[in-house]
């Protein structure tokens, strides 16, 4: 029997509920052969994460962690160890910290396929029961960044849209679409809002988008993004950017979309060059 299978086994006989006790939880150098010695404080750091890693992958999702210092103990680690390789997976989002109660094991992380296609749009086709909600539609001057990304003048009218994605109830991601109303002659907003998506609205304006130009970075959440996501201010997002180009080149939509760190990740298929699909 493994280690970790043995230390699941006397957890689950104590309840995993915080309060097991450290002398139930077998220590790593138990469970090591003669030709496997434990260093006593000098196990490397990734070696610990890697072994709170796996207790984690044993336990169910929703099942509390085992208490700080009985993980320190079992693993001859210190507690600030502990704790800092703790705090790592949260942000990874493998697990989940609920004040007063505990940390908990979360579900595995949402896999949006990264194509031309909105993210969003693309997950839902693919049957993910992604929710859409409106959160406001404008028709508004430019900021000089919106500007910018478009390549119009400052104070040039765009179409502005927030919307809010859900995914089982939770929020996972904030995303921004900017228009330039001149290559929507008579667009509202309200109709902008309420397209099945902007092919749709490439096609009713006679719009050939030929190519986007997208990136991706990390940041750290804004107050409002934080708020609407249901995270902590300065908690990592997954800031997706996208400029759609018509045939001539012109700049017909920019997409601004954040995603939250803990609950989305990114998945693309790459061809080599030559090779045949």
């Amino acid at each position: 029997m493994s280690f970790l299978t043995a230390m699941l086994d006397r957890l689950s006989s104590d309840g995993i509920d915080g309060s097991v006790p450290a002398s139930s939880i077998p220590r790593l150098e138990d469970s090591l052969s003669p030709q496997e010695p434990s260093v006593p404080n000098g196990r490397k750091y990734l070696d610990i994460k890697g072994h709170i890693i796996g207790v984690i992958e044993l336990l169910p999702v929703g099942a509390a962690i085992p208490p700080e210092r009985a993980l320190a103990q079992s693993c001859g680690a210190s507690r600030a160890t502990v704790r800092k390789a703790v705090a790592e997976l949260v942000t990874e989002g493998r697990l989940v910290r609920r004040r007063g109660s505990g940390t908990y094991v979360t579900e595995p992380k949402l896999r949006w396929p990264l194509t031309f296609a909105n993210a969003a749009d693309q997950a839902a086709a693919e049957g993910v029961d992604v929710h859409t909600s409106l959160l406001c539609a404008a028709r508004a001057p430019a900021t000089a960044e919106v500007a910018e990304r478009l390549g119009i003048r400052a104070g040039a009218p765009v179409l502005s849209i927030e919307l809010l994605r859900r995914v089982g109830g939770v929020p996972v991601a904030m995303e921004s679409r900017y228009l330039p109303a001149r290559r929507y002659p008579g667009l509202t907003a309200a109709a902008a809002s309420t397209a099945a998506g902007p092919e749709d609205l490439h096609l009713r304006f006679g719009i050939n988008v030929t190519h986007a130009v997208g990136s991706i970075e990390t940041m750290p959440a804004r107050p409002r993004e934080a708020a609407l996501l249901h995270t902590e201010a300065g908690s990592p997002v997954l800031l997706v950017s996208r400029r759609s180009h018509a045939a001539e080149g012109d700049v017909v939509e920019w997409v601004r979309a954040c995603y939250r760190g803990d609950r989305a990740s990114f998945v693309t298929r790459l061809t080599a060059a030559g090779a045949r699909t």
